[in-house]
């Protein structure tokens, strides 16, 4: 039996990566994007000022280098922007009123609101391990913690930038599923 010809290969169209739209957004826009991810203006101005990033490991390198030249203004700043870390559904009014607590006294002593990386907390265990991050802080004097606070705010500017730019999990920012990402809830390939 003799076959035909074969069809030539079929080349998908190249489909833009959430990394393109960033690099060749305006700078309005890509500033704008930034500051959801660390709320720092010259930060945000000093990421998207040296666009184009040829992957993401080179914007991740450039926005901890960035990061890690926060001044104390910027800093502060970053921080004041900064919203108190989310728990998780149905976490009991108890756990809300032992955070609130924690938090209050944190401000007081330092002046800004807490801030932590969750990283990757258990969903069952973050209340956990927010109280015992503020908790522990708590002993810090204010350079201590200015800094411990800086490396926290570069860790989460870090998770949100690859929540966004990396294609995987929803993004913080915008709610969507990009492209590449799975969740324990999609139905598997083909289902």
């Amino acid at each position: 039996m003799t076959r035909g010809p074969t069809l030539p290969a079929h080349r998908l169209p190249y489909l833009p990566t959430p990394l393109d739209a960033f690099n060749t957004a305006s700078a309005d826009e890509a500033r704008a994007l930034l500051l959801h991810c660390l709320r720092s203006p010259r930060w945000s101005h000093r990421i998207a000022d040296h666009r184009p990033y040829p992957d993401l490991g080179a914007l991740l390198a450039a926005a901890d280098e960035a990061a890690y030249d926060l001044s104390p203004g910027d800093l502060a700043e970053a921080l004041a922007g900064e919203p108190l870390p989310e728990l998780p559904e149905g976490t009991y009014s108890a756990a809300h009123m032992a955070l609130g607590a924690a938090h209050a006294a944190y401000e007081a002593r330092f002046g800004h609101a807490f801030v932590i990386n969750p990283g990757d907390a258990a969903p069952g265990e973050v209340i956990d391990h927010i109280l015992e991050a503020i908790r522990s802080r708590l002993a810090n004097d204010p350079e201590e913690e200015r800094v411990v606070a800086a490396d926290e705010l570069r860790r989460l500017a870090r998770g949100r930038l690859l929540a966004l730019l990396s294609g995987v999990g929803l993004c913080s920012i915008c709610g969507s599923r990009h492209m590449g990402a799975t969740s324990p809830n999609a139905p598997a390939p083909g289902k």
